[in-house]
């Protein structure tokens, strides 16, 4: 994160709960804050910059649209985003500073 984001990290079992202010969440996730967003975005973790390429082509073929292609961010990893076909955004990220251990589950730090 860069110093004007306003953005918390908490660990919460083997999740991360990130709070952002809804502003950076609606640029971050490509959405209109119009009223409609519930200001929430899900994310899901990978290994690997392919990983997130290739979870956003499959979601895309399963009926998602891409808000973001996978691309370099600027906290030093890999993202993009896709809209479920119920309207809910799902960053799919890989970031080389967190800990995603066999089981699935997250770990802030590596």
């Amino acid at each position: 994160t860069s110093p004007d984001d306003d953005v918390a990290f908490y660990q919460a079992g083997g999740m991360i709960l990130a709070l952002w202010s809804r502003r950076q969440l609606a640029e971050d996730s490509v959405v209109e804050d119009n009223g409609g967003w519930g200001g929430v975005t899900l994310a899901h973790n990978v290994r690997s910059a392919g990983e997130v390429d290739q979870v956003l082509a499959e979601a895309e073929a399963a009926g998602g649209t891409i808000a973001r292609r996978g691309a370099k961010t600027f906290w030093g990893g890999y993202s993009g985003v896709f809209v479920d076909p119920d309207g809910h955004p799902w960053e799919v990220a890989h970031n080389p500073g967190w800990t995603l251990h066999e089981d699935g589950t997250t770990s802030l730090g590596t």
